[in-house]
């Protein structure tokens, strides 16, 4: 009987997230404030040119953070990322392996990468050019993201105000000085960011 009773609230539970009110995409209904990475639903994903065969990918986990946000005034909102080089995974454990290694990404000399905001235009509603200052293999360069606003709301789950955004760019991996395999390995890392960020009190 306890178990009927407490799968009962489970599913009362579920049936009242599912309720809640849907995420907005109106930016003027997000509160203004410091937001903190949530890694378990952040992801950093890369591609790449393999041989001009394929385009392989892969990605990085683990990212913390903050995001300063200001719906209302997007220029001033600042956006600092890290991400652990070792977090770094393919489907092959070798190849995952060599990518931590010091002919790749080096991740035992250089652990840390980091992507620190400098301009934010908007470019649209729910949308923004973020330009910042990417640090990858101790070389840091300026790169722009495009920023795409998913959504904002009250998590049901958890009950924390959380916004989502996804952020795409292109960066030639040789001006970070990895410039194993060129040109057999493509160049050009494409990178697609889905980031989920949670308010903090």
């Amino acid at each position: 009987m306890k178990t009927f009773a407490t799968l009962t609230l489970l599913l009362a539970g579920i049936g009242t997230a599912q309720a809640q009110t849907p995420p907005t995409r109106d930016p003027g209904q997000i509160p203004a404030g410091t937001y903190a990475v949530d890694p378990n639903h952040t992801q950093v994903g890369w591609r790449v040119s393999h041989m001009g065969f394929s385009n392989y990918a892969g990605g990085f986990s683990e990212a913390s953070g903050t995001l300063e946000l200001q719906p209302k005034n997007p220029s001033a909102s600042k956006l600092t990322i890290k991400i652990p080089v070792a977090s770094v995974t393919t489907t092959s454990a070798k190849l995952t392996d060599e990518l931590k290694g010091d002919q790749w990404l080096d991740s035992t000399k250089f652990p840390e990468m980091t992507f620190v905001s400098t301009k934010i235009a908007p470019a649209g509603k729910d949308h923004a050019k973020v330009t910042g200052d990417l640090t990858l293999h101790g070389v840091t360069k300026p790169v722009t993201l495009d920023v795409t606003l998913v959504g904002a709301g009250v998590n049901p789950l958890d009950k924390k105000m959380t916004v989502g955004f996804e952020a795409t760019g292109v960066v030639k991996r040789s001006e970070f000085g990895v410039k194993t395999y060129l040109p057999l390995i493509g160049d050009d890392l494409h990178l697609t960011i889905a980031g989920a960020f949670e308010k903090q009190d």
